[in-house]
């Protein structure tokens, strides 16, 4: 930890010349009678590190000095991809990596030019989890994120959910990691399983859903990656074809203007997308009819009951009756507009 440490210390006073010890102190969460201690350190290793007292005072390194230390080793280079993703770093145990790695660039970088890259890091910021909840990081991340670094097939143990109410059922499957996706907060793998049947070895897991992870049989050698590859439009691809095999219903509505206009804000997209193909023309009160795929009735009642009045259900019968019921029970509710509960007396 000190050697780190160390390091940081020297990247941190030639890249910011002028630094003083309670400023070091901040940036590496020490005291200052550690920051001193140091720099004299430092100095025995052969750093040319001085300091100076006064109002302009600070740690600097001599004049025309520049240390060997800003080569990027792989892991350092590979976490500036993710430097916008502070809490991806976290989950796949690169932050300290992400940290070191920076320092480096930073110390490499003409004044100018560092100036604008920590400019644009005050302005961007890139917050990938969902709000409401607090995500998790799965156990076997770092474990999985290290094969997919390194191109090594593992045995992983897999709770399968179960249909129905029945309990996850554990399968083991034996795939070579491709990569790793983050989605609204839940990390997911993409590998390619060995099966007979190509059209099939393409897999999906969560990743918190792995209970178990082992280096393959034979796996002591990298996989043959296909360079052909594409993670991005594989991952597009792929939650294309769930988002679109979730639509199990159909439901007819009759939508005034304002409805139509809000029907992406409470449906999802590729349901929008297929509804529109079908929408009939306008009647002479500027209403469509269309219809619309849904996920299940329950669903749609849930999404189409943000519609308000701006949406009538025409079909099936049975979710039609449910918002008849709805609409019975808030006139009842809302019939004298009191607020104090006497129209349900």
């Amino acid at each position: 930890m000190r050697a780190a440490r160390l390091i940081r210390m020297a990247l941190l006073i030639q890249s910011n010349p002028g630094l003083t010890a309670v400023a070091l102190a901040r940036e590496l969460e020490v005291s200052e009678r550690t920051v001193i201690r140091d720099a004299q350190a430092l100095q025995e290793a052969g750093l040319p590190v001085r300091s100076e007292r006064g109002r302009v005072g600070g740690y600097f390194l001599a004049p025309g000095y520049r240390t060997r230390l800003t080569t990027l080793h792989p892991s350092e280079a590979e976490t500036l991809f993710l430097s916008g993703l502070p809490t991806a770093l976290r989950d796949l145990g690169l932050a300290d990596a992400a940290v070191t790695a920076r320092l480096k660039l930073a110390a490499t970088l003409l004044p100018s030019v560092r100036e604008a890259a920590e400019s644009s890091s005050r302005r961007f910021h890139l917050d990938a989890p969902a709000w409401f909840r607090e995500p998790s990081t799965p156990e076997l991340l770092p474990d999985l994120a290290r094969a997919v670094w390194t191109d090594r097939a593992v045995e992983l143990a897999y709770a399968r959910p179960g249909r129905d109410g029945s309990p996850p059922a554990t399968v083991t499957r034996v795939v070579e990691p491709y990569g790793l996706v983050l989605k609204a907060g839940t990390w997911y793998v993409v590998a390619r399983a060995r099966t007979p049947d190509p059209a099939e070895a393409w897999r999906t897991y969560r990743v918190d859903r792995v209970t178990a992870l082992a280096p393959a049989p034979g796996g002591e050698e990298p996989f043959v990656r296909d360079t052909a590859f594409d993670l991005a439009a594989h991952w597009r691809d792929r939650s294309a074809a769930f988002a679109r095999a979730l639509l199990r219903a159909t439901v007819t509505l009759r939508l005034t203007e304002r409805g139509l206009r809000r029907l992406p804000d409470v449906v999802d997209g590729a349901a929008v997308e297929e509804a529109l193909a079908s929408a009939s023309a306008p009647d002479p009160a500027g209403r469509v009819t269309l219809d619309l795929p849904a996920e299940s009735e329950d669903v749609a009642f849930d999404q189409l009951s943000r519609l308000g009045a701006d949406a009538e259900v025409l079909a099936p019968a049975a979710l039609r009756a449910r918002f008849r019921e709805r609409a019975v029970a808030l006139a009842a509710l809302y019939r004298d507009g009191s607020g104090d509960g006497e129209g349900q007396r």
